[in-house]
């Protein structure tokens, strides 16, 4: 009569004896379990990393590669350690068994075996397998979770505030004296997606912003934040770039051109009018449960202002940024009215000397 008081398991059977492996295998398959059979060490091996088992009753004495040897080699084998194993033995046997124990086998078992302790000590294994598969599938969900949890910073945060969060639980906000801050302002797409349902108008926020990320990306600036229509990166935070203006004029050009080819695909009249500047800014995280990285300082003001006078579909350079450019790109110098700074000379940006 079945009494199994555990889950059905899958089970192998390893001895070199015909008569002792069906043996087993009718005692074990009384108890509801499903068995292999191996008649060698090696064939024990090939059936363990070719299938799934729950549970391996192993015999001590084999010729050829013998029940220390397949349990030696699973125990060094990440992919079969977590599986126990019973081991097999005559009673004579003692210091083989013990040995086995001390590498890691579950259980023994004597033969010939007492059906009742064989159902006792199979139960017992395969409650403590299953117990160490909740273990380890616990584990994986959190080493998942984790990583999840880590890929939506990187989504949030730039990838070495990240690593320094991760390293001592808190950012320091830090001042970089060399970088350049771009604002880029997609001109009137409020009032043009007005006929647009809300769905839509994110859509198509979506598929520019995400032109503007691969643009980023690939000149090496680091995104901070978009606002409605506005979208804000910088080059030489958090990680120093000596060429920060040059991949801030890069990506300032990448943009007008991608809108342009989207224009078409879109049969839209988007422009982008962009602002940059360069100069020292200060870095860091702000909020306390919905946080962002953020910057500050007059680069960041002027970065702003610049693109506020800036045409639609023109790039306007402060003197800062013009003096690490002049001699790589075209511009054209206009007089302005800059709020807080009175008249000032700016530079509108053409493109890359020939």
């Amino acid at each position: 009569m079945n009494t199994r008081t555990t889950p059905a398991g899958h089970i192998l059977v390893v001895d070199d004896n015909r008569m002792n492996r069906l043996m087993l295998q009718r005692g074990v398959e009384q108890q509801g379990h499903t068995v292999e059979l191996a008649e060698s060490g090696e064939a024990a091996l090939d059936k363990l990393h070719n299938e799934s088992f729950d549970l391996v009753l192993l015999d001590l004495i084999m010729p050829g590669m013998d029940g220390m040897d397949v349990l030696t080699t699973m125990k060094d084998d990440p992919s079969l350690s977590h599986i126990p194993v019973i081991v097999v033995s005559s009673v004579d046997e003692v210091e083989g068994v013990l040995r086995c124990i001390e590498l890691g086998a579950t259980d023994y078992l004597t033969k010939p075996f007492d059906p009742l302790l064989l159902r006792a000590r199979i139960n017992a294994s395969l409650a403590m397998k299953r117990a160490h598969d909740l273990e380890r599938s616990y584990v994986e969900q959190v080493e998942q979770e984790k990583t999840q949890m880590d890929q939506l910073l990187v989504n949030i945060l730039p990838a070495a505030i990240v690593e320094e969060l991760k390293e001592r639980d808190t950012s320091v906000p830090q001042l970089f004296d060399e970088s350049s801050v771009l604002f880029a302002d997609l001109v009137g797409f409020t009032t043009m997606a007005s006929d647009a349902t809300p769905v839509e108008l994110i859509d198509r926020l979506n598929l520019i912003f995400s032109v503007f990320d691969e643009a980023s990306e690939r000149h090496g600036l680091e995104k901070i934040k978009t606002i409605g229509d506005a979208y804000m990166a910088v080059a030489g935070v958090p990680i120093p770039d000596p060429n920060h203006a040059f991949a801030a004029a890069e990506v300032a050009l990448d943009m007008q051109n991608e809108i342009d080819q989207l224009n078409e695909v879109m049969r839209s009249p988007y422009k982008v009018r962009i602002g940059i500047s360069s100069g020292p800014v200060i870095g860091g995280i702000v909020g306390m449960k919905r946080f962002i990285y953020d910057l500050f300082g007059d680069t960041v003001n002027m970065a702003s202002r610049m693109e506020s006078l800036s045409a639609p579909g023109k790039i306007m350079v402060s003197p800062s940024t013009y003096a690490y450019l002049q001699h790589d790109y075209e511009f054209i110098e206009e007089q302005v009215d800059v709020k807080g700074k009175g008249r000032m000379i700016a530079y509108a940006l053409q493109g890359r000397l020939s």
